[in-house]
Formats: C-alpha cells, sequence, structure tokens
C-alpha cells in the first residue's frame, strides 16, 4: 500500500477481511461501526481509496435510506 492515513488502513483491513469471507456489499455505517468511526468518515474515504488502491474496486451500488457499497477484490 502507498500512502495511506490510519483511518484509510483501517477500512482497508477491513474490507480485505471482509471480502475473504465472502461478504461484497457494504454499507458505510456498519464499517463504521466496526472501527468505530463516523459513517460519514468511510462514507467519504470509499470513493477517495477506490482512487488510491488497485486491491480493490470500490463502486457505489445503491442508495436508499443508506448508500450501499460494491467491493470486489482485484485479481
Amino acid at each position: 500500500m502507498g500512502e495511506f492515513t490510519e483511518e484509510e488502513r483501517q477500512i482497508l483491513a477491513y474490507l480485505r477481511d471482509s471480502a475473504d469471507r465472502g461478504k461484497r456489499y457494504f454499507r458505510a455505517r456498519h464499517i463504521a461501526d466496526a472501527l468505530d468511526l463516523s459513517s460519514k468518515q468511510v462514507g467519504t474515504r470509499l470513493p477517495e481509496l477506490d482512487e488510491k488502491t488497485e486491491d480493490f474496486e470500490i463502486e457505489k451500488w445503491g442508495r436508499a435510506r443508506s448508500t450501499t457499497w460494491k467491493v470486489t477484490l482485484s485479481t
């Protein structure tokens, strides 16, 4: 990984662990709860992380009450 903040490293580790277990869809608030961050912190960083890392493809998938993010591990 390149130049990542501590929060970005935490989010990436969470996504990697979850994706390894087959999970592909996330809500920022669930990631935030698991990492003791705010959902705004996570939601703001997910699109930035998509640009900064080649390990994942992170895309906004749907928006109902909150945005759902689809995360795919790159091969």
